[in-house]
């Protein structure tokens, strides 16, 4: 389809604004554009048309099957997104004294309680931007409370090879060095390896659980046992709690401090890259260090207060509000039974699409899965040349959206599926079945799989060179 731009015409418009009804106040020549921005000139038809035209080329939730491991792509109710367009919401501004925002502020308040009872953790900042950036606020805390103690040669993070991209990158921003331990055989981690890596510079260790397999490490304790033997805390990556929500909790494992990805795993849509939030739970011993702007409950009246010996800010005023809002909904509507319902869901929906594929194709891991699962194509490949890609690519030839590909990066041509609690039986059916037809049509006939997809609004793009020389805005005459 064109671009906006390209169905421009010039003199073309559709807007009608009344005529000033007050004085005109001149702009200063310094602030007065030499050019005039470029803008499409559009009718009203043209533009619901373009925007609609827009809409028919995206796969969403609302669309169809959308297994993508390790991004819970869930169950967003409307009724939270009514809640968060409440205008004693949007129309508050940051700055406003305490007392004319005392809803505000118990929306951050109750949010706290519940999810730190969910995550057995004593308090919570709900600042943190995104899951990564949660990331970084922990290990921050973890930083605060060695050098507080005088443990300044505590500089080491510990992180699996199982673990998300995002933890090492995080730990080497917030100063550490960063220790990479293999997984065992099982996929879980390495025991002996762990407790040969641990020592009196071991600042933490960063965990998923379940990893990035989808697996639920029976050792959990023993490892954060180990972690804390050698004087370092446990962080927990919270990115995965849609298959232990409301089951087990990182706090009652031996985690200090978790973050948690309000935007996928408490109903905020997160496509496109936001909104997020990155709340951030620790256990008391970090509760000094907390990021400032902090809402206690004085009597009756909620106020901010600020962490004795606090890292300060990391986002500016009090994080994503309004998805606090839409998580705090989600929670209360739910309640406990209902979220861990929904984590029970997202492991039986996983586990039964994992059993429906078993006979079709190798899954990177035996025995019973948590909400996600792995797929290995490796043998496919090497027996057809039909590689991960080209089956993803092909899913969406049959209206599905592809699953994580090449992730975790520990398993060759990896598919990494997530069907999430609100798929019913009969679309796992209807997925396994598809995902079995183009496994074997890449025995029969692999160049159409190399082409893939032919049925979508865009073709299969040339990745190499969309990386190289990536095109990311219209270019004018000048």
């Amino acid at each position: 389809m064109k671009l906006i731009f390209e169905k421009s015409v010039p003199g073309r418009a559709c807007t009608l604004l009344p005529d000033c009804d007050v004085p005109m106040a001149a702009i200063p020549e310094t602030f007065v554009r030499k050019a005039p921005p470029h803008l499409p000139e559009l009718s009203e038809t043209d533009i619901s048309r373009h925007y609609t035209e827009l809409a028919k080329c995206v796969h969403g939730v609302n669309d169809g099957f959308y297994p993508l491991g390790s991004c819970t792509m869930k169950y967003n109710p409307a009724l939270n997104e009514e809640m968060a367009g409440l205008a004693g919401f949007t129309g508050v501004h940051p700055l406003q004294p305490e007392h004319t925002v005392q809803g505000s502020l118990e929306v951050l308040a109750k949010a706290e309680e519940i999810l730190c009872k969910v995550t057995g953790m004593d308090t919570m900042t709900f600042q943190p931007a995104a899951g990564a950036h949660g990331e970084l606020t922990g290990l921050l805390l973890i930083k605060a409370y060695h050098r507080a103690r005088g443990d300044a040669q505590r500089t080491k993070i510990i992180v699996p090879d199982s673990a998300h991209g995002t933890n090492p990158a995080s730990a080497s921003m917030t100063g550490f060095t960063v220790v990479n331990i293999p997984s065992g055989a099982d996929g879980c981690v390495d025991l002996e390896k762990l407790r040969a890596a641990v020592g009196p510079d071991t600042a933490g260790l960063m965990l998923t659980n379940p990893n990035t397999l989808g697996l639920f490490d029976k050792n959990i304790l023993e490892i954060t046992r180990i972690v804390h033997e050698a004087g370092g805390l446990n962080y927990y990556d919270g990115a995965n709690l849609n298959a232990v929500m409301g089951v087990a909790r990182p706090g009652d494992m031996g985690f200090d401090v978790v973050h948690l990805n309000l935007h996928k795993t408490f109903s905020t849509p997160h496509g496109g890259g936001g909104p997020g939030s990155g709340a951030v739970g620790a256990k008391s011993l970090l509760a000094p260090f907390l990021p400032n702007r902090h809402v206690k409950c004085q009597g009756d009246f909620y106020a901010f207060e600020d962490a004795p010996q606090t890292i300060g800010s990391v986002k500016a005023f009090y994080g994503n509000f309004l998805v606090v809002v839409r998580a705090l909904c989600y929670m209360l509507v739910l309640g406990e039974d209902g979220m861990r319902d929904a984590s029970q869901m997202a492991v039986l929906n996983a586990n039964y699409l994992k059993k429906l594929l078993e006979p079709h194709c190798e899954v990177a891991n035996e025995g019973i899965c948590m909400h996600e699962f792995v797929l290995t194509l490796e043998k496919l490949k090497k027996e057809t040349g039909v590689s991960a890609m080209d089956v993803a690519k092909s899913m969406l030839d049959y209206g599905m959206h592809p699953p994580t590909m090449y992730f975790p990066l520990i398993v060759h041509e990896a598919l990494m599926l997530e069907p999430t609690e609100t798929e019913s039986k009969e679309t796992l059916d209807w997925a396994a079945g598809v995902i079995a037809e183009i496994l074997e049509k890449a025995h029969t006939e692999p160049e159409a799989l190399h082409n893939a997809p032919v049925t979508t609004p865009v073709g299969r793009p040339d990745e190499v060179a969309a990386a190289r020389n990536p095109k990311l805005r219209a270019v004018f005459d000048a």
